[in-house]
This record gives structure tokens, C-alpha cells and sequence, in this order.
């Protein structure tokens, strides 16, 4: 199965490379709501060969919407109208009309300059590429004690019940190629998203890679993070994967038609 995966990338990357002289087109999906401090130091950071930035705007009431277009004027701005960093996430796929998508946080946290590590793993063979601070390589000065443990002890759980090898369950910086999307249908809403995303690739039998990534601090603004409250939505989620209980809707099920729709300059 790895080495038919490798072959799909290898055939994308050339398929890629023909629509593209500079190699597969990227997009770029960032979830933001009232970020419009922190996406300066964000969307100017960017690689310059991006093919597309799609802001999900989850009901800002500041100018981040006015803030990213004068940054970014080629950017998309999707409005969100569910809640919940998945629920953006997921509508921002949807949006996505590159080769490869690659989600990056609004609060300044993700490096904008680590995006080339990911799209060379995906062009090395990988279907996912996953952000790990516990590489080496890798790190964090924004995480705490206790999100740490948890963090640990849901890897472990994981690498478990589900015989994987993941170093950090619970990071939001990850790029994957387009054309899977069909076999994950994610419906997470929360920050859940991520361990669902993890988990439906190692269930689709993807090829999966940690790269290794370090998490600045927030840098203006606090996070709608909540350690114990997420921790057991994660652990919720990692449960239903292994029971099977989850019943993921058909993907993109009304996704443009209800869920958001996209903003005109």
C-alpha cells in the first residue's frame, strides 16, 4: 500500500508540475476570528510562490477581513456560519482549489516559512504531512505543563489502541494532498479536527509523516483553547474512531451551499 502511495504522489507531483512550472499549486486554508493584530505577522510571512490564501472569517467584529485584503489582495475570504476551529477548517477545504492544502493558524503561533518542509514531504510520497513539536528539529514555547501531559498520555492512547507512531497528537500545523479529502470526511467541529484528521488517515491507510515544526506564542489576543474541555472532546473523538461509532457525513454534503460562502472583494 505505501509503495501504490508513492506512486500517487510521484504521478501528482507530475501532473502538478505540468500545470505548474513551479511544482504543485498550494493553498493555503487559515481559520481567524478577531485576528486581525496578528495576521501581520502571518500573511506577509508567506512563501511568494502560493497559489491561493483562504481566510475563513468566523464572525470577526474587527477589521480582520479589511486587514487581510490590504496584506494579502489576492486573498479569499470565506464567511464562516457554523462554529469551531473544524467547522472553519472544514469549509476552508472545501474552498481549496489547489494540489495540495496546508492549514495554518491566524494567531502568529505557526511559522509561515516551515510550509516548504511539508509540500517536500507530500512530494517524497507522503498523502499527509503532520506537524510534530516533539521532533528534533521541533518545539514549543507556547505550550503548558499541563497541555503537554495531556498531549502525551491522548498520543499514547492513540499509538495504542490505533499501533501508530504519532510523537503529538494534538497540532493544528498540517498539509495534505487535496485529493484525499474524500476518504477522510472530516465533520469535526471543534479542535477535535485534528486527531480526526489524524485518525482517518491512519484508518484510509495514507502514508503519513511527521515533519518537524515549532509553535511560537500567540502573539496578541487569548486563545479559545480550553486543555480540559478539548482534551475530552479528543478523547471523545479518538474513542469513536475505535469503536466505530463515528458516522462521518458524505464530504462537502452542502458544505458551499450552507455552511459558508465566499466574500467578493
Amino acid at each position: 500500500m505505501a509503495t501504490a502511495a508513492r506512486s500517487l504522489a510521484s504521478a501528482r507531483s507530475l501532473a502538478s508540475a505540468s500545470e505548474n512550472a513551479y511544482g504543485p499549486r498550494v493553498s493555503v486554508v487559515v481559520p481567524a476570528r478577531n485576528e486581525a493584530r496578528n495576521l501581520e505577522h502571518v500573511l506577509p510571512l508567506l512563501p511568494p510562490d502560493i497559489y491561493e490564501v483562504i481566510l475563513v472569517d468566523g464572525g470577526s467584529t474587527d477589521d480582520t477581513i479589511e486587514i487581510a485584503r490590504g496584506l494579502y489582495p489576492a486573498v479569499r475570504v470565506v464567511q464562516q456560519r457554523g462554529n469551531g476551529k473544524g467547522d472553519a477548517l472544514v469549509n476552508g477545504f472545501a474552498h481549496a482549489r489547489g494540489d495540495i492544502v496546508v492549514m495554518l493558524d491566524a494567531d502568529g503561533s505557526a511559522r509561515p516559512d516551515e510550509i516548504p518542509r511539508f509540500v517536500e514531504a507530500l512530494m517524497s510520497g507522503a498523502d499527509f504531512a503532520k506537524g510534530s513539536r516533539f521532533l528534533d528539529g521541533g518545539g514549543s514555547v507556547d505550550i503548558t505543563h499541563l497541555r503537554s501531559a495531556g498531549n502525551v498520555a491522548l498520543t499514547g492512547i492513540v499509538n495504542f489502541l490505533f499501533r501508530s507512531r504519532y510523537s503529538d497528537l494534538c497540532y493544528g500545523y498540517n498539509a495534505f494532498w487535496r485529493d484525499i479529502l474524500p476518504r477522510l470526511a472530516l465533520d469535526a467541529s471543534g479542535f477535535e479536527i485534528e486527531t480526526q484528521l489524524n485518525l482517518r488517515a491512519l484508518k484510509a491507510g495514507l502514508v503519513v509523516v511527521e515533519v518537524p515544526s515549532h509553535e511560537d506564542r500567540r502573539i496578541h489576543g487569548v486563545s479559545n483553547l480550553n486543555a480540559f474541555r478539548d482534551g475530552i472532546r479528543v478523547l471523545g473523538t479518538i474513542l469513536s474512531e475505535r469503536l466505530g461509532r463515528s458516522r462521518p457525513t458524505p464530504w462537502l454534503q452542502g458544505v458551499k451551499a450552507e455552511s459558508a460562502t465566499e466574500v467578493a472583494g
